[in-house]
C-alpha cells in the first residue's frame, strides 16, 4: 500500500508525544480517541506501527493514521 503524501505540521518544542500530536494534527478528536487508535495498531510512525502513546516525535518523523499522514517540522 502506498504511503499518502504527508502534510507538514509545525511543533513549538524540540519534541512532542504521539498522543499530543494526534490531537494537534486533528488525526484524533481527543486523548481518548488517540489512545484507542494507538492501542488498536492504527498509528504508524515512520512506516512502523507504534503502540506507545508517549513516544517522543521529532522533526522529520512521519505519522500516519487511516490514510492521512503528517510530517513534523520544527518551528525553531
Amino acid at each position: 500500500m502506498r504511503t499518502p503524501k504527508a502534510q507538514p505540521i509545525e511543533i513549538r518544542d524540540e519534541s512532542i508525544r504521539l498522543g499530543q500530536l494526534l490531537k494537534l494534527a486533528s488525526l484524533a478528536e481527543d486523548g481518548l480517541q488517540a489512545k484507542e487508535l494507538i492501542e488498536h495498531g492504527l498509528v504508524k510512525v515512520n512506516g512502523d506501527i507504534e503502540t506507545r502513546r508517549g513516544r517522543q516525535l521529532r522533526a522529520g518523523d512521519v505519522v500516519e493514521v487511516n490514510g492521512e499522514a503528517v510530517q513534523i517540522e520544527s518551528a525553531g
